[in-house]
């Protein structure tokens, strides 16, 4: 019987950005609503521990964490777009934590997958720098622990509209951590160009697919099937992680994509299915942004749906020229290091 982890706590909502700012406490408060009234069997919901400061050092640099440190019990702005509030560090470095036990809990087996419900999300904080509403880089820290673990090489999917910056930063010399992203170019943060690639020994262990805007759920399926799975299958990861950004949902406020709950559930059933296949069903999702209260709240329940046990596919239908031109640019890129694309 599947066993789905969810890992949440209260001190994820006294992170307060401030009025008016998009990543607010009124997320995960409706993420945790839905999943209350309407809650999905076969999942279980448990509360992290923090991140220490081995698992943290692993990714990020002394200077970074002892500023972060300094910021701790003090209202300060990060940058123009990254504040926190006298709660923000204990809940980021419990996020981080989270992420480590999510992954701990399937690569031990005491369960089949988790998803770790945290903010402040990661996906764009660098080794040295905290930057786009992110702290801790979660999914960084959580393939660190995985590669102490024992899983030699681990795989990142990053669906989230804003390319995962910090994540790419984390492991671009490296091919025990592959990093694949789906996102909105040109957009914030400006990097995820498919010529990234990587560098040195990591060099065609970055994969990077960048569209206009406007795409749709069978975007992402032929994506998905044509470039991210074949050479995931490929690379056969021995743990799956995923940075489960549903700001691409079509009523996004700050996302272009046109994304809807199925089209989610089809990506996470594509990744579990992937798990399935190659690593005895070792995935772990992290939170990262969405800003569509209802749109959020409706995609991480139809994402732990899929968890618990459902099957989805992309829907079928017309795909966009534009994704097949981004599709084939990066398959231009890739393929000197992946010969099936």
């Amino acid at each position: 019987m599947t066993t789905t982890l969810l890992l949440t706590d209260p001190l994820f909502q006294k992170h307060d950005p401030g009025q008016g700012h998009p990543e607010s406490p009124a997320r995960l408060q409706r993420v945790l609503g839905v999943l209350a009234s309407t809650p999905v069997a076969g999942t279980v919901m448990a509360s992290p521990r923090s991140a220490t400061d081995a698992e943290l050092a692993a990714v990020h640099t002394p200077e970074l964490l002892a500023y972060l440190e300094r910021l701790s019990g003090h209202r300060a702005q990060i940058d123009p777009d990254t504040q926190v509030s006298e709660d923000s560090v204990d809940a980021a470095r419990l996020a981080a934590g989270a992420s480590v036990q999510a992954v701990e809990a399937v690569m031990k087996g005491q369960a089949t997958n988790a998803f770790a419900l945290v903010r402040p999300p990661g996906h764009h904080a660098e080794p040295g720098r905290s930057m786009g509403f992110c702290l801790f880089n979660n999914v960084a820290v959580a393939a660190e622990a995985g590669r102490r673990l024992g899983a030699e090489r681990v795989l990142v999917l990053d669906w989230d509209v804003h390319h995962g910056n910090g994540t790419q930063a984390a492991f671009w010399g490296r091919r025990d951590v592959m990093y694949q992203s789906v996102h909105q170019f040109p957009y914030y943060p400006g990097t995820g160009a498919a010529p990234e690639v990587g560098v040195g020994e990591g060099e065609g262990y970055t994969l990077n697919i960048g569209l206009p805007g406007g795409n749709s759920d069978a975007d992402y399926g032929m994506l998905f099937e044509e470039v991210f799975l074949p050479v995931a299958e490929a690379y056969r990861p021995q743990l799956v992680l995923v940075s489960a950004g549903f700001d691409p949902h079509q009523h996004d406020p700050i996302g272009g994509m046109d994304l809807t709950e199925r089209g989610f559930a089809a990506m996470c059933s594509a990744m579990k299915s992937l798990a399935e296949r190659v690593c005895d069903g070792r995935l772990v999702l992290l939170l990262e942004g969405g800003y569509s209260l209802e749109g959020l709240s409706q995609s991480v329940h139809a994402c732990v749906e899929v968890l618990a046990g459902r099957r989805d596919s992309f829907p079928t239908g017309p795909t966009h020229a534009d994704a097949k031109h981004a599709l084939n640019a990066s398959r231009d890129a890739l393929r000197p290091y992946w010969p099936m694309l």
